[in-house]
């Protein structure tokens, strides 16, 4: 419930009442249009919200909310796109002031112009969040997920990071694996509320906040302040949840201790995919202790109307046909200006759930399309720079998985940014050089000093009315940009593809690197690995971000963890020397560590490379004392 005052909380509950409404329209340029309860064409007012679908109470919802008016004005409609309006709603306390409630900001999307009014369609901030979702594989937190949506999307957040981090599951470590349905910003905070066991709404100052289910009611409705009503004879309850794991292709079933209500089937959440069972389990649980306080009663009225009440608010209800020992939780609402208010809680009947809601394997969906011949994709992309010179660099890695033996095939892309080794260039020059004559027509070398021409005059060269001609031939040196050579390895699974190695030469500069490989008899059901590392020579080469993306494609290919824990570390050395004798070119080290936490569980050492020693450089001589 929005904050309000006592003093408004006992008016509201009043058989008589004053209020009236009023608005504001903000155009993109920033031009602003006030207008009063007077300029509200009666009846054509409305506000609706809701976090649940029709039928049943939801998690992750990021519904947003509508609003419909038609006024007496004649603003241009066509400065109305994108505008924004601001609501109100003013009532009268008893000491004759007037309390005013915020009812939300919303984003006009249609203007339609009659003849003497203009009626509005707008939605609120939430719609925002529509915009495509170029992540791939992602690591952080709830709150990290949140400022990235909402930094993205220009929607401020209602919570503190503190806040996120003190809600269950609020401070685990989350990633996003390839694989999954994830197209849009919405679609992230959808996951986002599911992990942290609420859902999303834009309040009434215009920001992102999360709600939860609770049990604290914060209103009773008399039957007095009721038009009509409809409340169920049963009481909805969760006491399990079901998640789809799909690197196991089942569907984990958790549940309290007495299970006997009904199942919340969390689908595959790309956020609950990583991790170890105990990780996974933690994760679930902590979502079900927030869906086992859900104990409502379903009911639809129509109300006099509180502006106060929100989306999540637990109410409870007196009078008439109402029980009024329970609670109830509102999941729609409808404000009407100047009218009625329509509040509702969905539900389902736990004694007609049926059986396989309890595990309820979703997975089997997603098999049958990979049966049917769907072509899965597994993408990559660089999230740092690489530097390239004479030793292999790994610039590509991909992990994928197939659910029978097939072939796939590898397709990359990468641009090099070369710099090639100058190189020394030599030729020689040839020419004749023409010496003018002397004054009185013969030709001679003058002296360099006092220009006095040679005895002789002549230098036993060709001679002529016009002067001597010489041939010469000169050395001339010069550097000119080199040809750097760019050579693939393929590496398969930890084994190197010796029979092809693409390869390219360049001058300086940027180039387009495309690569391609086709991979036969791919073992099922176990984690492929596809590798490629780039080497130069007579020069280097950078690939800045996002500079290499690459896909591997086929046929019965299944989801296969973003990170299993898995993590390599390569270090090599330059040849070195101990002592006087011996050396070793250099070596190459690999440390391994293999979990599916984010903790050390296991460690392995493996050291490879070749060594040689090299013969004794001083003689040994070796003899025997008698």
């Amino acid at each position: 419930m929005y904050p309000v005052s006592e003093t408004f909380l006992q008016a509201v509950q009043e058989n008589t009442r004053e209020y009236y409404w009023t608005g504001k329209i903000t155009t993109k340029a920033g031009k602003e249009y006030p207008f009063g309860y007077r300029d509200i064409v009666k009846g054509s007012g409305y506000i609706t919200a809701q976090c649940c679908g029709s039928t049943e109470l939801e998690i992750g919802t990021v519904y947003a909310s509508e609003m419909g008016i038609t006024l007496f004005s004649q603003i241009d409609r066509y400065t109305l796109e994108d505008a924004k309006v601001e609501l109100s709603c003013h009532f009268r306390l008893p000491d004759g002031t007037f309390e005013e409630i915020p009812m939300g900001i919303f984003e006009v999307s249609e203007a339609n112009r009659h003849l003497k009014t203009l009626e509005l369609k707008a939605y609120d901030y939430m719609l925002r969040f529509e915009k495509s979702f170029n992540g791939f594989e992602t690591v952080g937190n709830a709150y990290a997920f949140l400022e990235l949506c909402c930094g993205a999307c220009n929607v401020e957040l209602a919570h503190t990071k503190e806040e996120i981090e003190a809600m269950p599951n609020g401070a685990e470590l989350l990633s996003i694996y390839p694989e999954n349905d994830i197209e849009t910003y919405r679609d992230v905070l959808y996951f986002v509320a599911q992990v942290l066991g609420g859902f999303f709404c834009i309040n009434r100052e215009g920001r992102l906040e999360l709600r939860k289910y609770g049990t604290v009611p914060v209103l009773e409705i008399k039957g007095r302040h009721r038009f009509s009503s409809s409340f169920s004879d049963f009481i909805t309850r969760y006491t399990a949840v079901s998640s789809t794991n799909l690197r196991t292709q089942t569907a984990e079933y958790y549940a309290l201790e007495t299970d006997d209500g009904l199942t919340m089937n969390l689908g595959v959440n790309p956020l609950l995919q990583f991790g170890l069972e105990e990780t996974r389990r933690m994760l679930c649980e902590n979502i079900l202790a927030d869906l086992s306080v859900i104990s409502y009663v379903p009911f639809d009225s129509s109300t006099i109307g509180n502006p106060a009440l929100d989306l999540g608010d637990v109410l409870t209800f007196s009078g008439g046909q109402a029980d009024g020992t329970q609670t109830a939780c509102i999941t729609s609402i409808e404000h009407r200006i100047g009218g009625r208010q329509s509040i509702r809680c969905v539900g389902k009947n736990p004694r007609l759930a049926q059986a396989k809601s309890k595990n309820d394997k979703n997975i089997s969906g997603l098999l049958n399309q990979i049966e049917a011949g769907k072509i899965g994709i597994h993408t990559f992309t660089n999230a740092s720079a690489y530097t390239i010179a004479d030793s292999d660099v790994r610039i590509v890695s991909i992990e994928f998985a197939s659910s029978e033996e097939t072939h796939v095939q590898f397709f990359g892309q990468v641009i090099v940014d070369v710099t090639a080794v100058q190189e020394d260039r030599e030729a020689s020059a040839k020419g004749s050089i023409v010496i003018p004559a002397n004054a009185d027509g013969t030709a001679g070398a003058r002296d360099a000093e006092t220009g006095d021409t040679d005895e002789s005059g002549s230098t036993g060269m060709g001679t002529g009315d016009d002067g001597i001609t010489i041939e010469v031939e000169l050395p001339v040196t010069w550097k000119e940009d080199g040809m750097a050579e760019a050579i693939v390895t393929f590496v398969f699974n930890d084994e190197e593809i010796l029979l092809h190695h693409p390869a390219e030469t360049w001058h300086s500069g940027k180039h387009t690197f495309s690569l391609y490989y086709p991979i036969d008899n791919v073992i099922p059901n176990i984690t492929n690995t596809f590798e490629v590392y780039l080497r130069m020579s007579n020069g280097t080469g950078s690939v800045d971000t996002g500079g290499c993306i690459a896909a591997v494609s086929g046929q019965a290919m299944a989801a296969a963890a973003a990170w299993d824990g898995r993590i390599n570390i390569e270090e090599t050395a330059a040849r070195f020397m101990i002592g006087g004798g011996i050396q070793a070119r250099g070596y190459g080290e690999t440390v391994k560590m293999e979990t599916m936490e984010l903790v050390q569980r296991s460690y392995s050492d493996h050291v490879a490379g070749k060594y040689a020693i090299g013969a004794f450089c001083r003689p040994v001589v070796m003899g025997q004392e008698v």
